[in-house]
């Protein structure tokens, strides 16, 4: 059950099952914003990362992600509790999700655009790739994000009485945004969307891979970049998962009609949740930089648990 795809389903969990799933889905929920409150604290507790283009990227994406998670997990949560819900509370939902969702491959390639640029121009780097341009392209990139669903919104209201926001409904995308056409645009805009960002990493990265080979120094720099970018390729491929999946679901549900509910968990589980490990992983542990600030909130914030314990037992 999720606020992005598939089709409605009759049937409901037993309140065991419908208990372990979320379970399940809360512990991860929590385990992840722990990491990422870990990670944004870092950033804000560090100025040194304010000025780097690279680094405000990175955590307007952990950010972005962390909205994204808590979001589609409450939701999931809620559809188990009321299975239906009010329309308007349902659509302001969908939106943030689809939002967020839409916005991390935009940041992905923002971010192996600004990689190349360092490798490939270094020299103009500092120039192209200024905190004050990062923050624009942040706004742009909300912009890209936000514009062809908020179009589906205000279709929705001219073409849907006001009744219907007050009425309940299983929370999905198309049983809200009903008219066909919608569907239409949508899939072509995501066609469109999802292809300009692919090309753009598969560009960047042949350049740097170029790059790399042909530098007599700083080649372990370039190959840095290399491999980074084509991280953020794998994460863009999972994210893409989120358009395919409900096809795919359609599919399996024809062929395993009895499992329809266990697949649509392990297709959040996938396609959802897995994806927001990698950003923690691919900036929080594989940059020296950030891995450094990072092991030491990490023993800073152990040290003031250990503080607190030792005073409590002191007052006892």
């Amino acid at each position: 059950m999720n606020a992005t795809g598939g089709s409605q389903v009759l049937v409901r969990d037993t309140f065991a099952t419908a208990f372990a799933k979320n379970f399940v889905l809360v512990g991860v929920w929590l385990s992840l914003s722990y990491i990422n409150v870990t990670v944004v604290a870092t950033f804000f507790s560090n100025q040194t990362f304010y000025e780097d283009p690279r680094y405000i990227l990175f955590i307007h994406m952990v950010i972005n992600d962390a909205v994204q998670l808590t979001v589609t997990t409450s939701l999931f949560v809620v559809s188990y509790i009321y299975y239906s819900i009010n329309v308007s509370i349902c659509t302001v939902f969908i939106l943030v999700a689809v939002f967020t969702t839409r916005n991390t491959p935009v940041n992905l390639a923002a971010m192996a655009i600004e990689r190349y640029i360092a490798v490939c121009n270094p020299l103009r780097h500092p120039q192209i790739c200024t905190v004050r341009r990062t923050h624009l392209l942040i706004g742009l990139i909300w912009l890209i994000s936000v514009v062809p669903d908020v179009t589906d919104l205000f279709v929705t209201l001219a073409r849907e009485p006001i009744s219907f926001f007050y009425t309940s409904v299983f929370c999905l995308r198309q049983n809200v945004f009903k008219d066909p056409v919608l569907l239409y645009k949508q899939q072509a805009f995501d066609g469109i969307y999802f292809s300009l960002v692919f090309f753009t990493l598969v560009y960047t990265y042949l350049r740097v891979l170029f790059a790399a080979r042909a530098m007599s120094t700083e080649k372990t720099s370039a190959q840095r970049a290399r491999n980074t970018i084509l991280l953020h390729g794998v994460q863009l491929l999972m994210c893409m998962l989120s358009y395919v999946s409900p096809s795919v679901l359609v599919v399996l549900s024809i062929i395993f009609p009895g499992y329809i509910l266990e697949m649509r968990y392990v297709n959040y589980l996938i396609v959802y949740i897995l994806p927001r490990f990698l950003s923690p992983i691919i900036y929080g542990v594989r940059d020296q930089k950030f891995r450094r600030y990072l092991r030491r909130s990490f023993v800073i914030a152990q040290y003031k648990a250990k503080r607190r314990v030792d005073n409590q037992e002191e007052e006892n």
